[in-house]
C-alpha cells in the first residue's frame, strides 16, 4: 500500500518536473528570440552606421585620415625682375624666411607660443591675437605668425625645432628695391592684399597675404610679374615633421620687364633734387620713351614690404611736404610761361598772327578798368612773335589769347596733349585743366569772363598741367607736330626666349600745324637760351644748343600796384611761384626733353632752367652720338 503510494507519489513529482522544464523551455526560448532580436538589431544599427561612414562620409574621412600624414604646402612664384634700359636690375627677390605653425601637430598650444614669442623678442599676445583672428580655420591649415624673419631668430628657432613639433619655417620670395626710394614714384611698391581686393575679378586666384603691386609700375604691369604658384604634397609624422616628399609642382615665376629708364640718369636726375619738392621728367621726343622719372620727396619701398606700423602710416600719410604724391603725372601745376609757344603755335595756324605781327608792350595792358601787368615793369616795347617768345612778354600773349578766344586756344592746346591723360598706365595720373567756355559754364554755373582768357594766355588761371605732359608737348614742338603716348616699359620677357613681348611706340596724333609755324617757334625756343636778351640765357652751352621755355607761376594773387621786387623779398617760402622749365636738346635734331617744376621755387630761369640743362648734358654725354651746337 505503501509501495504503491510512493510511486504515485514518483509519478506525481515527475509529471511536475516535467510540466516545469516544459514552462521553462518555453520562457527561455522568449529571452533567447528577444536576445537574438537585440543583437540583430545593434548588428544592423552597426552596418547602418558602417554604411554611413564608409559609403556617406567615406571621402570626407578618407581626405581627414590622409591629411594626418600628408602636407600639402604652397610655393610662392617669385615675381618678375625689373631692368633698366640697359639691363640694370632695378627690383629683384631675395628668400624671406616665415614663422607658421600648424595647431594640429601641437599638443601643447599656448606654451608653444609663449616659446616662439620668446625666440622671436615678440609680445605673446601678438601671437596669440593671430590665433584668435583664424580660430575658425581648420587646425591643420598652416598659421602664419611672423613674416620676413631675422636671421638671429631664425637661427634660435632652428636651434629649438626639434621639441616643436607643428613649427615651420616657410621659405618665399620677397621683393627686394635695389636702390630703395630711387624712382620710388614710378616703380611703385607692394603691400598685401586687402579683403576687397581678393573678391575683384582682377585678382581672382590670388591668396590671403599675398602681397600685390599698389601703385606705379608694380601695379599696372601686376598681372605679367605675378607669376603662378606651385605645390607639394609632404608625408608626415606624428610631430608633423618631413618624411619624404610625394609630389611636386614648381611655380612659375613672373615675367621681366626691361624699362625705358636710364638708371643711371635717373639717380643723377633724382640728386638734382635733393632738399627740392618737386618733379623732372625727360622724354625721348622720337618715341615717347621715358628716359628719367624723379620725384621729391620720394619714399621707402622696402617699409610697405616689411610692413607699415600704424603710426608709421599716420606720419608718412600726414607728411607736410606729401612724400606719396607722384608729382611727375599725378599733380598738375599752373605751366606759366612755358605755356606760351602753344598759344603762338595756335595764334599762327589761324591767322590771328603772322611771323611780323607786332604789339607793343608798356609794362602793362589796360582791359576794362584792370591793368594787367608784364613781368618786366617797364615793359618790351613793339614786338613781333619770335622775339615775345624769347622775352617772354606777357603783355603781347595776352593781346594775342584775347584775339584767338578761349576756346578756339583750348582746341588747340589740347591737341599736345595738354588737359588729358597721357596714357602711360599709371594710378592716379592726373588729366591737368584747359579750361573751356562750356567747362566753366558747367563747372561753376557764371559764363567765361575775357579777363579769364587774359590770364589762362599765359599759363594762369584755370590752366594745369603736369611735368609729364609738358615733356611731351614740347617733345611735339621739337619734332615739328608728332605726339608720342609715352610708355616707360619696352619689353615684357618669359620664362623662354621665344616668350618676348617687345612694346612699340604709339602715335597718338599728327598736329595739323604747317612746318613753317612750328620751324618760327622752334627757333624761338634755341633763342630763348642763346640770345643774350632770352630769359633762359643763363644755361647757355658752348658745346650743345638747347632750345626750352622758362615758366614761373604764380601761387597767390599778386595786387595790382604791389612792387614785386619787395614782395619777394616779403613771401614766405610756401607762397613763392613754382619754377619750370621746359627745354630740348640737340636744339636742330632733339635726342632728349626734360621738364622740371620746382613746387614755391621762385625764378624758372634760375632754378629750373640750370636743372634741366645737367639732365640733357649727362644724358647726351653718355650717348654714341656726339651731340653738335
Amino acid at each position: 500500500m505503501r509501495t504503491e503510494i510512493k510511486t504515485k507519489g514518483a509519478k506525481l513529482d515527475g509529471l511536475k518536473l516535467i510540466n516545469w522544464e516544459s514552462g521553462e523551455s518555453v520562457s527561455f526560448q522568449k529571452q533567447y528570440i528577444l536576445i537574438c532580436a537585440i543583437m540583430l538589431l545593434l548588428m544592423m544599427i552597426y552596418m547602418v552606421r558602417l554604411w554611413h561612414l564608409q559609403v556617406l562620409q567615406g571621402e570626407s574621412y578618407r581626405f581627414q585620415s590622409e591629411n594626418n600624414r600628408i602636407r600639402i604646402e604652397e610655393i610662392a612664384a617669385p615675381r618678375g625682375i625689373i631692368f633698366d634700359r640697359n639691363g640694370v636690375p632695378i627690383v629683384e627677390n631675395r628668400p624671406a624666411y616665415n614663422l607658421v605653425i600648424i595647431r594640429e601637430d601641437i599638443s601643447d598650444l599656448e606654451g608653444t607660443i609663449r616659446e616662439l614669442a620668446r625666440l622671436c623678442d615678440r609680445d605673446p599676445d601678438e601671437f596669440f591675437s593671430i590665433i584668435e583672428a583664424n580660430k575658425a580655420a581648420p587646425k591643420f591649415v598652416p598659421l602664419r605668425l611672423a613674416s620676413d624673419l631675422d636671421r638671429d631668430y631664425l637661427a634660435r628657432i632652428e636651434a629649438q625645432r626639434i621639441r616643436l613639433p607643428g613649427v615651420v619655417i616657410q621659405l618665399e620670395p620677397k621683393r627686394e628695391y635695389k636702390w630703395n626710394a630711387t624712382a620710388a614714384h614710378l616703380i611703385g611698391y607692394l603691400s598685401a592684399i586687402t579683403e576687397t581686393e581678393l573678391k575683384s575679378e582682377k585678382y581672382r586666384g590670388y591668396y590671403p597675404d599675398e602681397d600685390i603691386g599698389k601703385v606705379g609700375i608694380e601695379s599696372a604691369f601686376e598681372k605679367y610679374l605675378h607669376g603662378s604658384r606651385g605645390g607639394r604634397q609632404l608625408e608626415v609624422d606624428a610631430a608633423g615633421r618631413r618624411l619624404r616628399l610625394l609630389e611636386e609642382h614648381l611655380p612659375i615665376a613672373g615675367r621681366n620687364l626691361w624699362l625705358t629708364l636710364d638708371m643711371d640718369l635717373q639717380k643723377f636726375t633724382e640728386s638734382l633734387l635733393e632738399d627740392k619738392t618737386g618733379a623732372i621728367v625727360a622724354v625721348d621726343p622720337t618715341d615717347g620713351a621715358v628716359l628719367a622719372f624723379a620725384c621729391s620727396p620720394s619714399f621707402d619701398q622696402e617699409k610697405f614690404i616689411r610692413g607699415l606700423s600704424k603710426d608709421e602710416w599716420l606720419a608718412l600719410s600726414k607728411d607736410p611736404r606729401h612724400p606719396l604724391l607722384n608729382r611727375g603725372s599725378g599733380a598738375a601745376y599752373p605751366p606759366g610761361s612755358t605755356y606760351k609757344p602753344f598759344v603762338a603755335l595756335a595764334a599762327l595756324k589761324e591767322g590771328v598772327l603772322s611771323a611780323s605781327s607786332t604789339f607793343t608792350c608798356p609794362g602793362y595792358f589796360q582791359f576794362a578798368d584792370r591793368k594787367y601787368r608784364c613781368w618786366k615793369d617797364h615793359g618790351h616795347g613793339a614786338l613781333a612773335v619770335e622775339r615775345a617768345i624769347i622775352e617772354s612778354c606777357d603783355v603781347f600773349f595776352y593781346q594775342t589769347g584775347l584775339k584767338l578766344g578761349v576756346d578756339r586756344l583750348a582746341q588747340y592746346v589740347t591737341m599736345f596733349g595738354l588737359g588729358e591723360r597721357t596714357g602711360i598706365g599709371l594710378h592716379g595720373e592726373h588729366p591737368g585743366l584747359i579750361p573751356t567756355s562750356w567747362w566753366k559754364k558747367q563747372a561753376t554755373g557764371v559764363p567765361w569772363q575775357k579777363g579769364e582768357t587774359i590770364s589762362i594766355s599765359i599759363g594762369q588761371g584755370f590752366d594745369l598741367a603736369t611735368p609729364l605732359q609738358m615733356a611731351l608737348g614740347y617733345a611735339a614742338i621739337a619734332n615739328s607736330g608728332k605726339l608720342w603716348q609715352p610708355y616707360v616699359v619696352k619689353r615684357i620677357e618669359g620664362s623662354s626666349v621665344n616668350e618676348v613681348d617687345e612694346i612699340k611706340p604709339r602715335l597718338k596724333r599728327n598736329i595739323p600745324i604747317e612746318q613753317r609755324w612750328f620751324d618760327l617757334v622752334k627757333k624761338a625756343l634755341s633763342n630763348v637760351v642763346e640770345d643774350p636778351r632770352g630769359t633762359g640765357h643763363l644755361i647757355r652751352d658752348p658745346v650743345v644748343a638747347i632750345a626750352g621755355k622758362t615758366g614761373t607761376a604764380q601761387v597767390v594773387h599778386v595786387a595790382q600796384g604791389v612792387n614785386r621786387k619787395l614782395l619777394e623779398k616779403l613771401t614766405k617760402s610756401k607762397d613763392m611761384d613754382h619754377a619750370w622749365f621746359v627745354g630740348y636738346a640737340p636744339a636742330s635734331d632733339a635726342r632728349i626733353c626734360v621738364a622740371a617744376l620746382i613746387e614755391h621755387g621762385g625764378h624758372g630761369a634760375s632754378v629750373a632752367a640750370p636743372l634741366v640743362q645737367k639732365v640733357i648734358m649727362a644724358y647726351l654725354k653718355n650717348t654714341e652720338k656726339p651731340a653738335g651746337h
